[in-house]
């Protein structure tokens, strides 16, 4: 039986290698701050790099909202302090995520059920896959408290949407919907509320189906390809290919390809 952590203010269940965690503080719009979901999100991506029975990860929030990022009212208490103190928060408290996230082995899907505003938005754009329902919106809106990302928003977005449109977006703050979300390239993908944790768990399944070890050397690499020049990535790539050919599970994939049946994969 595997081992779960416990998040204090998430669910976290699994199924067929794929694991979800459910935000579980809708009574503050999933917010990142004053709440423990920062904490389960990075205990749970901890908890998953260490667990070879873990191929996919899926994120989603549990009523109105995937997250409504930072705690506004707090925001205001905070911003009393000097600032030492808010660089430390920052630099120990939210910024754990995105750190948390870029040493992250699995594939990662935000299932984004509601609004994803601020550190919410950001929080989505740093995992792998994007879909949402109908209800989803998402908003780089800083700007609009006379604030920055403090979370390196601007880091996952630009990469994400390219310069122009995330500099539209960060500039003006605004609220983009579900379609137009879809049309710029921050979801691959729109479903009714009811179908979302279906379609989110289907393509989590198609994920985990695949040989695990092959999967989590090709996050690697596309992470790397982020930061590499051509010949840099080509040689990371030619070794990680050389450990993927000597798993059984490369060879149970030749098996199942000329024997015109499903591959049963096992991790090694």
């Amino acid at each position: 039986m595997m081992n779960l952590p416990q998040p204090k203010d998430s669910v976290l269940e699994v199924h067929d290698r794929v694991a979800l965690l459910t935000f579980q503080r809708d009574d503050v719009r999933n917010a990142l701050t004053g709440t423990e979901l920062a904490a389960d999100i990075i205990g749970t991506l901890a908890w998953a790099n260490a667990n070879a029975g873990v191929s996919v990860l899926v994120l989603t929030g549990a009523g109105s909202a995937f997250s409504a990022g930072g705690n506004i009212k707090a925001m205001g208490e905070r911003a009393k302090g000097p600032p030492f103190d808010l660089e430390q928060y920052y630099r120990h408290g939210v910024q754990r995520i995105p750190l948390a996230f870029a040493q992250a082995e699995v594939p990662i899907i935000a299932a984004v059920n509601g609004p994803a505003i601020g550190a919410g938005f950001d929080l989505a754009n740093m995992c792998d896959i994007r879909i949402g329902s109908t209800n989803a919106q998402f908003g780089e809106t800083f700007v609009n408290l006379g604030i920055i990302a403090g979370d390196g928003g601007s880091w996952f977005l630009e990469r994400l949407v390219g310069y122009q449109r995330a500099a539209e977006l960060s500039f003006t703050g605004r609220i983009v919907k579900a379609e137009e979300a879809k049309a710029i390239g921050i979801m691959l993908d729109v479903t009714e509320p009811e179908q979302l944790l279906p379609r989110a768990k289907e393509l989590a399944a198609r994920i985990a189906a695949k040989p695990p070890q092959a999967i989590r050397y090709a996050k690697r690499l596309l992470k790397l390809a982020q930061q590499q020049d051509l010949p840099e990535h080509l040689e990371i790539c030619s070794s990680f290919q050389a450990i993927c050919q000597k798993t059984d599970d490369h060879a149970e994939a030749l098996a199942a390809f000329f024997e015109k049946r499903q591959g049963k994969f096992v991790g090694r």
